[in-house]
């Protein structure tokens, strides 16, 4: 996605279309079922990462579409997509908005944030939860103790960094991390599927692993960087609703 425009989508899911299309696609992940909703109303030109919030503030997202080349997705897309989306003008909630959101940031600026992320590290061929990585390597129960939210802290850094030794990314050393909290946390077994082969349908295979709300505030350390790094998002699963940051005053 490029960081060149950038506008801020909002939907509000039909809830029982929703439910229906996730027991239809056999799926209890609500992230797997807005993917494949998205993808269906969408194709290639999906908004990610996304955000959904709940029932009464639906879903949030990050696309390079602009006002009229939007509305010419949503009179393409899938119909049962769009209305369970709440994209159609014709669904129970109105249809969706649509506005600019910022590209261009003062140097300094200290904003608020949240992202919702699942914070995991390669271990072997597997994903592990980065805070029982770190349990592991300090020996265990019977080691130090581990502090969750300094290795979730940890962990966001990493990630927000430009990595010794390897090529810059364009959306790395966009921040400095200021202060962070662990605002909510749960386990839970999210559902992702393969590339289909050939004329084979996508299979599905669930993923345990940790569902973490980061909140705190940064500063803006490269302004180009910034706009790319809110258009690409934090971590992975970013196409799964995870990764989108939410930013306010930091007041």
């Amino acid at each position: 996605m490029s960081a060149a425009s950038l506008y801020l989508l909002h939907t509000q899911p039909d809830q029982r279309l929703l439910s229906t299309w996730m027991v239809r696609h056999r799926t209890g992940d609500l992230g797997d079922a807005l993917h494949g909703l998205l993808r269906a109303a969408f194709g290639a030109q999906a908004p990610q990462p996304f955000r959904y919030l709940d029932e009464r503030r639906g879903l949030l997202a990050y696309t390079h579409l602009d006002a009229q080349a939007m509305a010419t997705q949503v009179a393409l897309a899938d119909p049962l997509a769009a209305q369970t989306l709440g994209l159609a003008a014709c669904s129970n909630h109105g249809g969706y908005r649509l506005r600019p959101f910022p590209t261009q940031w003062p140097q300094d600026k200290e904003l608020g944030f949240e992202v919702r992320v699942r914070p995991t590290v390669r271990s072997g061929q597997k994903e592990q939860d980065a805070f029982l990585h770190a349990v592991a390597l300090a020996g265990g129960a019977d080691g130090a103790p581990v502090d969750r939210q300094a290795v979730y802290a940890q962990w966001l850094r990493e990630h927000l960094a430009v990595r010794e030794g390897a090529p810059r990314q364009p959306w790395q050393g966009a921040v400095q991390l200021l202060d962070m909290q662990l605002s909510a946390f749960a386990r839970n077994r999210a559902m992702r599927r393969t590339q289909p082969a050939g004329d084979s349908t996508r299979k599905g295979h669930a993923i345990e692993g940790p569902d973490a709300i980061l909140s705190g505030r940064l500063r803006v350390t490269d302004p180009t960087a910034f706009s790319h790094l809110l258009a690409r998002g934090v971590g992975r699963h970013r196409a799964y609703g995870f990764g989108m940051l939410l930013l306010q005053r930091a007041d």
